[in-house]
């Protein structure tokens, strides 16, 4: 049982990792290359793909804006670039359109760089033709330029507040409550035990009492001169 109960707590673990790896937002430095507009027909990997554009109609294929780019050390990368709308995750991302002319002026080449800072979620997968979802896109101060995650850190630390706040909440709850309540029924089990104990005492002391009894009357009718129980 100790192995299941590790084993589901492992599994939980690392679904809340690649959870928020997915929808927590994440920094590239990049140079921009291209951006296109491409029709994408939708199959299994359709969850991977944010709504379409608000205002537009929905199908199972439409047209979505993409941002091609390269790190600084050559690999390339690839952006979708659609609207998230009022669902998840909750970017609220209404400027799809503007962001793609944004990207689309920061192009550059390898012999005249400019460096750009791509904010996103989700991953690349080639295999499952995964894009992530281009966010937000702003000129760098160059390819070594440092980012600290302030909304991961603030995500992530509240989190981790609102966790040990419950687990403190349960443990005062289960202090409060159900240990007593666990002892109260471990005591009326003691108190159970205690009794069906003094009961079977009782019943073989009553049995050693009547055996006794019937022991002696079979030895008075023993010597009942007539009697022919012996």
């Amino acid at each position: 049982m100790r192995y299941v109960k590790w084993t589901l707590l492992t599994l939980i673990t690392l679904f809340l990792i690649a959870f928020f790896h997915y929808v927590l937002p994440q920094h590239d430095i990049v140079r921009i290359v291209g951006t296109e507009n491409r029709r994408i027909d939708f199959g299994e990997n359709s969850i991977f793909w944010a709504s379409p554009d608000v205002g537009t109609a929905a199908g199972s294929s439409r047209d979505v804006f993409f941002i091609q780019a390269v790190y600084p050390n050559g690999k390339s990368m690839e952006y979708r670039n659609e609207d998230t709308g009022w669902i998840w995750p909750p970017y609220f991302k209404f400027d799809s359109f503007a962001l793609q002319t944004d990207a689309q002026d920061m192009q550059s080449t390898a012999a005249s760089p400019r460096w750009a800072v791509v904010t996103h979620y989700g991953w690349r997968v080639p295999f499952f033709t995964i894009f992530p979802n281009a966010v937000a896109v702003r000129p760098a101060e160059g390819p070594e330029e440092s980012i600290i995650p302030w909304v991961n850190i603030v995500i992530l630390t509240f989190l981790a507040f609102c966790l040990f706040m419950l687990r403190r909440m349960w443990l005062q709850f289960r202090e409060r409550t159900i240990d007593p309540a666990l002892e109260n029924v471990g005591d009326a089990l003691e108190r159970a035990d205690a009794r069906a104990d003094q009961a079977r005492l009782n019943a073989r002391t009553w049995w050693r009492r009547l055996s006794a009894w019937l022991t002696d009357q079979r030895i008075i009718l023993c010597w009942w001169p007539f009697s022919a129980a012996c």
